[in-house]
């Protein structure tokens, strides 16, 4: 394993091992991911095998071509990795619509439990922990050989064998592109929902007299908007959609924030921590709980690698330094974003800030008489739009999943029209489990809790594994270090979620959104 094509002429291709030889060969490979095969040589008027995958000479020349610093046809087929042509720009756009989550909504509310002191310490060492956690991941995404593991499940095979790859990563990369797909559109109907009564209020006059759509049909709606938008081939080809999410996200978290200090405070707030006034089992619960939130409320690991394989990758600038500057500028803006909420929504509503709803309820509540029609009606706008262009990331990597497995049974492309018919597939599963379970986000602190090591722990044990760092030398430590306090932290996650089920109950109303 690690071969990388390095020349090639008309007849075969030239290739240089990791011992540094050169050599050429009839090509042959049984490496189980197709990431980490490699093409030894082929003659140019004879087929192309992998995996027990042929491929015409025509299109293993066309692959010679393929910017992608490996030739591997059929990740040439598939959705992710069917265009390498990327840039930073677009690496950008990817990073800020899928790293704004609406759990960050609720970061004031941690700062109510926790206090300012220890809020915004936790705060910075969650966003921190995980931006470290990004570069480890933008870094093992191309092995010192060549290989190039552009999705998530290759590089935790290839990192914790075939049976233990796959026990710890299917299902937190399932929920968090599956699962927030269907939070998405539980968001976006719901709100959907907002803005058609925001328009047509049945106040004293009223602006107009449609009658409103169900739950059902406004998540319907969305859903058809959703997939009708996600008929774009491949990741690379969302790049527009990509910067309209991202330009929605950043004027959406700076109005939500920024309105709240041009406005007055309620009167008899405090900023003294609400697990002083709890004892016992309580405070311990309300403590991970607020800690939950904030280590919850950073998302998109899950698609650091997929982003990173449209990115064109040659030996003087590999694919790493791009993708690094792409999530520098990313998550400053992310940051610019996320720290202002916490403290403004904090300092102007202190402990009077809704539990349940965060920002947005605590915007309705206090100054629902001074916000005119049109901010709500935009705020509620940015939303679904913003909904409609994260779905495109999250749901191509199920789309390049359903591909996989048909053209490594099927040996060829996934035609056009089949192409289509997963994706509306998908959006009518999707959409039946945002009915059946409209309720999800209640249980997101529980489900965020088991998916949290794919975020905090796997890249550290990842980068111990692959890369192999000197026993007790520094960066074993720091990576030991922190994938032990992850998991420890995950469960305890896991027991306060479960806890505060039991204790609190649970509304679950299937379908009845």
């Amino acid at each position: 394993m690690g071969e990388v094509v390095v020349n090639c002429n008309s007849n075969n291709i030239i290739i240089v091992d990791s011992s540094g030889d050169n050599r050429t060969n009839s090509f042959h490979t049984s490496k189980k991911s197709f990431d980490s095969s490699r093409v030894h040589s082929f003659d140019i008027e004879e087929s192309l095998t992998i995996e027990g995958i042929s491929f015409s000479s025509s299109t293993a020349a066309g692959a010679l071509h393929w910017p992608g610093r490996e030739l591997n046809p059929q990740d040439a087929w598939l959705p992710v990795t069917e265009s390498r042509n990327g840039s930073i720009y677009s690496a950008v756009f990817h990073l800020l619509s899928s790293g704004f989550g609406f759990q960050a909504l609720l970061l004031p509310v941690a700062l109510a439990t926790l206090g300012w002191v220890w809020g915004i310490i936790c705060l910075s060492i969650a966003f921190l922990w995980q931006f470290y956690t990004i570069w480890l991941l933008v870094n093992l995404h191309e092995s010192d050989s060549g290989v190039r593991y552009s999705r998530f499940l290759h590089l935790s095979i290839t990192a914790f064998g075939e049976k233990l790859g796959k026990l710890v990563t299917i299902f937190p990369v399932m929920y968090l592109s599956g699962g927030t797909c269907a939070m998405l559109i539980i968001t976006g109907g719901g709100t959907l929902q907002l803005f058609f009564k925001n328009l047509c209020s049945n106040g004293p006059e009223p602006t107009c007299r449609a009658q409103s759509l169900s739950g059902v049909e406004w998540f319907l709606v969305f859903t058809c908007m959703a997939i009708l938008l996600a008929q774009l081939p491949n990741l690379n080809s969302v790049t527009r959609v990509s910067l309209l999410g991202a330009v929605m996200a950043i004027v959406y978290y700076t109005i939500i924030w920024a309105l709240p200090i041009s406005r007055d405070r309620p009167n008899d707030i405090s900023y003294h921590p609400l697990h002083a006034e709890k004892s016992g089992m309580e405070k311990f619960g309300a403590v991970l709980n607020a800690i939950g939130i904030i280590v919850l409320s950073f998302r998109g690991h899950n698609v650091i690698l997929e982003i990173q394989a449209t990115l064109p990758s040659r030996p003087k600038y590999p694919s790493h330094k791009t993708m690094w500057t792409g999530v520098k500028i990313s998550y400053t803006l992310i940051a610019m974003s996320f720290f202002p909420l916490a403290i403004a929504g904090f300092w102007a509503y202190g402990n009077k800030i809704p539990a349940s709803g965060g920002m947005l309820k605590a915007l309705s509540q206090f100054h629902g008489q001074d916000i005119s029609k049109f901010v709500m009606g935009l705020i509620y706008l940015l939303v679904v739009i913003y909904c409609l262009c994260t779905f495109q990331i999250y749901s191509m990597i199920v789309f390049d999943n359903l591909e996989f497995r048909y053209t490594s049974t099927k040996k060829q492309r996934c035609p056009r029209w089949l192409r289509t018919v997963f994706r509306l597939c998908f959006g009518g599963l999707v959409f039946f489990v945002s009915v059946a379970f409209p309720f999800l986000g209640s249980l997101a602190p529980l489900i965020g809790g088991l998916t949290m090591p794919l975020t905090y722990v796997y890249p550290c044990f990842m980068w111990i594994s692959i890369k192999k760092p000197r026993p007790n030398g520094p960066m074993w430590l720091v990576n030991m270090a922190l994938g032990c306090l992850g998991v420890i932290l995950c469960v305890l996650l896991v027991v306060a979620a479960i806890w505060n089920l039991a204790d609190k109950g649970l509304n679950a109303n299937f379908f009845r959104p």
